[in-house]
């Protein structure tokens, strides 16, 4: 694997700092210092406008638009397709100082700082611009979303004349006349009598042209600059105009409060004339005590490597950034609220590998990812019948839970969402014990997944054995194979899961269950075909080698010395054409060995070793979800190498531009799975088997880590050193755990053992 980092930010724990400008790092640096609340995100672009290369992103937690593909000529392909757009630029500035215009791609600027605090949420930007042989002014931006009240943000601008005479012309509104990068379209209709523009206050509705979204708009200005009489009212922008002269020495600001309403979470979109009742400081202070309580459950700590320290925090930032709450949705898009690569839309990995870190730290986040499941299953429903199938198929992107992806070969062939949802239902109930949510919504889920799986697969004639044929694995360099193992495996699991809980609900609800096999018309021959086909699942393993095969014919296909592709190749789709992808035994992302993970305690370490061993020279790492799995298991199998190796790319993976694609948005599983890689990694903690199990090791580079998860409504702090492990419960109720294969009970004491491995 010849990705390299690049290694462009300050190495601070709480803190991404970039010190001096360099123009080609503008987009990834927009990417990084990308601000989110769940309900809105808005990227670091340059308010004050930018004539380089930018991406001007701000985005509104639902609001997408659709657009029509054609009619196709064959079934189960669709038509439409829908995507997340870009909103108002409520951020929008443009400064002069004596005639010219600041544009740091053409201005002359030094000392430039730009600073992200990950404690509070808010991100600074700050130089000294040089105007005029006898004039400077020193210039410093300041933005954050509040994470208290997410429908609100701030923005302040600070001046101060350093030399000579200063002569400041600043022009701030509203905008919705930005493009959509890749449709290169402006997707807005903004009604004139929506415009309103008075003292320091403006307002604009926009509204979409073809999903009819309204979204309302409005900032208050507060200043000691004068107000100009020039007011702007255009198509889709408003502006006012303010003017000021500085002395030396002297200094002044202007500060932006902003307000989004939008009409799917809200029956009458507000209008806030009254802003300027708001106290900025107040705001941005409740948001930042926000962060603190956050950080004290959430926060990972780890001693003497400030560079991972420093990545795992910002992942967990960003994770916090892109959801936390039940009340705006739960589409954890690929790039969340970061960019417009992917849409917006919603992969399998947002329970696969999204959800873990929700259910072990925010479980109302976490049950709201699932509750978007059931809100959307009637269009699952409709799915499977376009695709010749009974029951529930989940769509693979999504941002409504229509199936928005036009490439029918990872449409129409992919189950790895569907038998998502039943992992991700079952790692929430086993961890938090919510079986109200199970009853009300999960098993219901669970029939209408097995009748599609029911209905996809089929028997083979010669061995009896049941599997799915023509479809596509996680991995997905491979298309339109038999057998994928994953396929075959995680569709057992549903099975076996669908009718546990069934057997559950019938003893512990008996009136939701009889009203459940009302609803769903589920009989017994139902259930007994599904024992059946679970109980001679075809599993491609061999007993001699321990290798799963990946699917039918895989160790026959190909083979490409991976280590040879160049680094410029990458990233390979937008390098390779794309049926050469697929001549071949390269694979993308974890097949095999991602079910090894998830179903970790079904499997011998041998047999992890074994797979591991054969699979991991042949993976590309392509995709964000795979080099955090990898670093999981590495550990598990004691290689040092590639510990380290994978877990600092999997953690740093944005910050140091590993897949060179970071400007166009984070890779939000990644974070998830850098999240993962302390907590299944290094404290070998696994959820699957019938206790919680810990087998903690640490680096040679570390002193020490700790963490929280949330278990059956208790808080575990998990404390590792060089010497020791420590494990301890806020509850008194008594919590059986496995460490190093052993027995013991969490009351409220702190247990601690010697460290039984180190790296």
């Amino acid at each position: 694997m010849k990705k390299k980092a690049d290694i462009y930010f300050k190495i601070k724990p709480w803190d991404i700092l970039e010190s001096g400008f360099d123009k080609d790092h503008s987009l990834i640096c927009e990417s990084i210092f990308s601000l989110g609340n769940e309900y809105m995100g808005v990227r670091g672009y340059f308010e004050e406008g930018f004539s380089g290369k930018t991406l001007i992103g701000s985005y509104i937690n639902g609001v997408y638009e659709r657009k029509y593909l054609g009619k196709s000529g064959y079934k189960g392909i669709i038509d439409s397709t829908e995507f997340m757009i870009n909103t108002v630029d409520f951020l929008y500035t443009r400064i002069s100082c004596n005639g010219i215009i600041l544009d740091l791609n053409h201005s002359t600027i030094r000392d430039f700082k730009r600073n992200l605090n990950m404690k509070t949420g808010v991100l600074t930007r700050s130089f000294i611009w040089e105007i005029e042989d006898n004039t400077e002014i020193y210039i410093e931006f300041e933005r954050f979303l509040s994470m208290e009240n997410p429908k609100f943000g701030g923005q302040k601008i600070s001046f101060k004349c350093l030399k000579g005479l200063a002569s400041l012309n600043i022009k701030c509104g509203l905008d919705f006349s930005r493009k959509h990068m890749l449709m290169d379209e402006n997707f807005w209709n903004c009604p004139k009598d929506t415009m309103i523009i008075h003292s320091n206050y403006c307002e604009i509705m926009g509204i979409t042209k073809t999903t009819f979204q309204k979204v309302l708009a409005s900032c208050y200005f507060k200043t000691e600059f004068m107000q100009t009489s020039l007011v702007e009212k255009n198509e889709k922008s408003l502006f006012l105009n303010y003017k000021g002269i500085l002395d030396e020495g002297k200094a002044s600001d202007i500060t932006r409060l902003i307000h989004i309403s939008y009409d799917k979470y809200d029956d009458h979109l507000e209008k806030w004339e009254d802003l300027s009742k708001i106290d900025y400081e107040d705001l941005k202070e409740k948001s930042a005590s926000w962060w603190k309580n956050s950080w004290k459950l959430s926060d990972i700590e780890i001693e003497e490597d400030d560079m991972i320290q420093q990545g795992i925090r910002y992942s967990i930032f960003q994770l916090n950034q892109t959801l936390h709450t039940s009340d705006y949705g739960a589409i954890i898009g690929a790039k969340g609220l970061t960019g417009e690569v992917y849409n917006g839309n919603a992969f399998w990995d947002s329970e696969v590998y999204c959800l873990p870190f929700y259910i072990f730290t925010n479980p109302t986040a976490a049950r709201s990812i699932l509750k978007f499941r059931y809100d959307t299953l009637s269009k699952a429903k409709k799915r499977a019948k376009d695709l010749d199938c009974n029951g529930a198929f989940y769509p693979i992107a999504t941002i409504s839970g229509d199936e928005c992806c036009s490439l029918w070969q990872h449409a129409s062939t992919q189950l790895q969402a569907s038998t998502g949802v039943m992992y991700g239902i079952s790692q929430y109930i086993n961890s938090t014990l919510d079986y109200d949510f199970l009853y009300d919504y999960g098993v219901e889920m669970l029939i209408e997944i097995s009748r599609m799986l029911a209905t996809r697969g089929d028997f083979n004639p010669l061995t009896g054995k049941y599997g799915f044929y023509g479809v596509m694995g996680p991995d997905e360099f491979q298309v339109m194979v038999n057998n994928n193992c994953y396929t075959n495996f995680m569709a057992k699991k549903t099975f076996e899961y669908t009718e546990y809980s069934l057997i559950k609900m019938e003893k512990e609800s008996i009136d939701k269950f009889k009203k459940l096999l009302e609803k769903t018309s589920l009989k017994e021959k139902e259930r007994e075909n599904w024992i059946y086909m679970s109980e001679n699942m075809y599993i491609p393993y061999d007993e001699d080698t321990m290798l799963f095969e990946e699917q039918d014919g895989f160790y026959s296909l190909p083979k490409i010395d991976i280590k040879k592709i160049p680094k410029e190749d990458f990233p390979l789709y937008h390098n390779w054409s794309y049926d050469r992808i697929y001549r071949n035994n390269m694979i993308k992302q974890p097949d095999v060995l991602m079910f090894m993970f998830l179903y970790n305690s079904d499997f011998t370490k041998k047999q992890i070793e074994a797979n591991y061993k054969y699979y991991e020279p042949l993976c590309i790492h392509e995709s964000s979800l795979s080099p955090s799995v990898h670093s999981i298991l590495a550990a598990q199998v004691k290689k040092e190498e590639d510990v380290y190796r994978f877990f600092n790319f999997a953690t740093r993976l944005d910050l140091d531009n590993y897949n060179r694609n970071t400007n166009e948005g984070l890779h939000i599983t990644s974070f998830a799975g850098a999240w993962m890689n302390i907590v299944y990694g290094f404290s070998g903690f696994r959820s699957d088997g019938e206790n919680l199990s810990f087998a903690p090791i640490i680096f040679n580079d570390f002193n020490r880590y700790s963490f929280n998860i949330l278990y059956h409504g208790a808080v575990i702090h998990v404390n590792i050193t060089k010497a020791f492990a420590e494990f301890s419960s806020d509850k008194s109720v008594k919590m059986p755990i496995n460490i190093y294969g052993k027995s013991y009970f969490l009351n409220g004491d702190t247990i601690t053992i010697p460290l039984g491995d180190k790296i």
